[in-house]
């Protein structure tokens, strides 16, 4: 099973293109499969009535990620052997992401987005979205949206939108739900399902792949405690989940094979038994010649 590591970087760039570059090759020395951004606008991202009476929410102006830098970073991610996506938040987003994205992403919060889901889904590209606060029959309507356009490739995540998730609100057991509600539903989509972490607990993601079987795990990454959202307590750093991803894909190693066989490292020790004959270590044979 060949599970994808994705490494949100959201707004911990802090507009910086050099900055931006590091977390790419970071992404790829922890072992990664992709990196991801975000594209958004604030006036384009919360309304007007919000933007004058909130300071807090007019600084997120600096949070944003300048268009001119995606075709930089989309080409340092594929030099690198990296998917390169984006998570658009307004809908000329799309039109300007679509030569650059492998994949795009919709957060949680556009779920309701009808007409988001609908422009990301007729590029064709494939698509992922995340379930954070959704009821079932919300996720099923972006769902039907979704088979109304010609993207064939879907990935559902499982995830708590609570920044940081207490461990015991990740309800892995979501990942089953949505996995028996849409797997048998896919009308010619390739459906999948993935994890959106929260919690930079190594514990839940280990229980997400191992026992929830998801193929996809998306995080938050920041390369050092100083990106703008490494604060709120969501994001790991480089050497941490370089750290989860080598211990789940030495976990696949472990399955090993069916046959009930001595293994080559056993073949060794095969003759230090207990000869059938006395009861005692190492056969008679091996005794003669010791």
């Amino acid at each position: 099973m060949k599970v994808k590591f994705v490494a949100e970087v959201s707004s911990n760039h802090n507009r910086d293109i050099e900055r931006s570059k590091r977390f790419i090759h970071a992404t790829a020395e922890a072992g990664c499969s992709g990196v991801k951004f975000q594209l958004f606008k604030i006036d384009q991202l919360f309304s007007h009535e919000i933007l004058e009476k909130s300071l807090k929410h007019r600084k997120r102006k600096e949070w944003e990620l300048p268009v001119s830098f995606i075709p930089e970073l989309a080409k340092c991610a594929h030099d690198l052997g990296l998917e390169f996506s984006c998570t658009p938040f307004y809908l000329d987003a799309v039109d300007e992401l679509s030569p650059y994205v492998d994949f795009y992403k919709i957060a949680s919060y556009e779920l309701l987005w009808k007409e988001l889901f609908l422009k990301c889904g007729n590029t064709g590209k494939p698509l992922v979205f995340s379930t954070g606060m959704a009821t079932i029959q919300e996720i099923e309507q972006a769902f039907d949206w979704i088979t109304t356009t010609p993207c064939k490739d879907l990935i559902i995540l499982k995830c708590t939108s609570s920044y940081p998730t207490p461990i015991a609100e990740a309800n892995l057991q979501g990942i089953e739900t949505l996995r028996k509600n849409f797997a048998s539903r896919q009308n010619n989509v390739n459906v999948s399902f993935g994890w959106s972490d929260h919690t930079v607990s190594s514990a839940v993601i280990a229980r997400a792949v191992h026992r929830y079987e998801v193929n996809f795990v998306e995080f938050h990454l920041d390369l050092d405690g100083k990106g703008e959202e490494f604060q709120s307590g969501h994001c790991w750093l480089p050497h941490q989940i370089k750290e989860v991803i080598k211990n789940v894909n030495d976990g696949f190693l472990a399955d090993g094979s069916s046959d009930i066989t001595p293994s080559e490292s056993e073949l060794p020790d095969r003759e230090w038994r207990a000869d059938p004959l006395d009861g005692l270590r190492p056969f008679k044979k091996l005794r003669a010649t010791f």
